[in-house]
């Protein structure tokens, strides 16, 4: 499982287009409609924060947990800039420990596919489960098999953006339904040169089927998928997933 180490400096430069306002408005939209208007919640796989920022302007208390200290750098200066009151832990999300639990976990932006084990899979999902209030709630994206498989694998991927370029080279593997990118990235330096660095990530494919099957054996209730383009159901052509999950086994106080 790789952490961005270079990559986190132009992390957010590169990925401005990035929906963070969309999704933040659809999981405030579900979070509100199953009562949860306030209160603790875990960004899982956070990394530069930028979620986590949105979230917390909303009003809710906020944890970020990632595994690598570059990307939290990013977050905690903004943190400092913004004023808000977060926690940002680095941790592996295959064995993330908090100090209590929280209403909601939050987990986008395909964080999940760096986990390349349905058995890790499922022990993410248990420990989501555990650290759930009960009836706490899972709301998560995931990129598909399809679109690593038949939208961006075997491609290459090329930009210039002035003061940083980079090229994004995809390899499908298919025996593992895993994505191998290879990324190098030029960053203009005060003196006008540039700087290279080169990272390899690899993210796996998951169908609907792999992430309810891990979901449940992890103890919770699948609630529901859908297409986070299209909307609706999660179809062959869905690239993207939402799921939202509930969290199983516990009695509140007093029930």
């Amino acid at each position: 499982m790789n952490s961005y180490t270079d990559f986190a400096e132009v992390y957010d430069m590169l990925m401005d287009d990035v929906p963070y306002a969309d999704w933040a408005e659809h999981i405030i939209r579900l979070l509100h409609e199953n009562g949860i208007e306030d209160g603790l919640i875990l960004d899982l796989g956070c990394g530069t924060g930028a979620l986590t920022e949105l979230l917390a302007v909303a009003g809710y208390d906020m944890i970020g947990v990632d595994l690598s200290p570059e990307m939290l750098d990013v977050a905690n200066a903004k943190k400092v800039e913004s004023g808000h009151d977060i926690l940002y832990l680095c941790q592996d999300m295959r064995a993330f420990e908090l100090y209590g639990t929280v209403r909601a976990v939050v987990c986008v932006c395909d964080s999940i596919n760096y986990i390349l084990k349905e058995e890790e899979l499922t022990q993410v999902f248990k420990l989501v489960n555990n650290y759930l209030d009960p009836k706490g709630l899972l709301i998560m994206d995931y990129n598909t098999v399809h679109k690593y498989r038949d939208v961006i694998g075997d491609t290459v991927i090329a930009e210039d953006r002035g003061e940083c370029s980079f090229i994004w080279e995809n390899t499908w593997h298919e025996e593992d339904e895993i994505n191998e990118y290879d990324l190098t990235v030029y960053v203009e330096e005060e003196d006008g040169r540039y700087r290279r660095f080169d990272e390899t990530h690899l993210q796996r494919g998951y169908t609907e089927a792999q992430m309810q099957s891990a979901i449940t054996e992890a103890g919770m209730v699948y609630v529901c998928g859908e297409d986070a383009e299209a909307g609706g159901p999660v179809t062959e052509e869905t690239e993207r997933g939402w799921i939202l999950a509930k969290e199983q086994g516990k009695t509140a106080e007093g029930s």
